[in-house]
């Protein structure tokens, strides 16, 4: 649980629970597959927000031109604070003035399996995730398939992550209900009227 709660610190920092509607904490179960969840995120810019579970939280990443099917497209991902569990859920307004202000939709969620094996067993997440080198099969309710999370590195020395659809069955196909939340089937202007 501590190792949690150090993990959650720089996510707690950054809010004030007083005001946000976003969760505060929210543990994974014991139990059962891992899961994604990809936010579609209107704050000073639109985004999105990959978020994979790790160790019990979601460990997370800011794509700005969104998720795509096409294994030939690579969109630059920004990793970001660890997020809590709950927060896959999360779907409302962020209040202006609060970090990350603005409308939140649960644009894809599921289960995911990790592709990554040594010695026919997976290689443990957050292994292969300070290896820099994430494969993993989505199974959610838009994506399907295997996406890859690499980290590279410019000529200065600093890093950066890519995201990027690998090759397989679900190859550039196209994405059901692109504008809408796959937890609640609400567009974006829905769920910011609703307030």
């Amino acid at each position: 649980m501590a190792k949690k709660t150090k993990a959650l610190s720089t996510y707690r920092r950054k809010r004030n629970f007083k005001i946000t509607p976003e969760p505060e904490s929210g543990t994974s179960p014991a139990k059962g597959q891992p899961i994604f969840v990809i936010h579609k995120h209107a704050a000073s810019h639109l985004h999105y927000d990959f978020r994979i579970e790790i160790d019990g939280v979601l460990a997370s990443w800011a794509v700005p031109k969104g998720i795509s099917t096409d294994p030939s497209v690579k969109h630059l991902a920004m990793p970001t604070e660890d997020h809590p569990y709950d927060y896959a859920h999360f779907e409302g307004i962020i209040p202006k003035g609060q970090y990350g202000g603005g409308t939140v939709m649960v644009w894809d969620i599921g289960t995911y399996r990790n592709l990554k094996m040594k010695n026919g067993k997976p290689v443990p997440m957050a292994k292969c995730k300070d290896m820099g080198s994430i494969e993993i099969w989505l199974e959610g309710k838009k994506l399907q398939g295997g996406y890859a999370l690499i980290r590279a590195a410019r000529k200065t020395g600093e890093t950066f992550w890519l995201l990027l659809k690998m090759r397989d069955e679900y190859a550039d196909t196209k994405i059901p209900n692109a504008n809408k939340s796959a937890l609640t089937g609400r567009t974006m202007q829905q769920i910011a009227e609703a307030g």
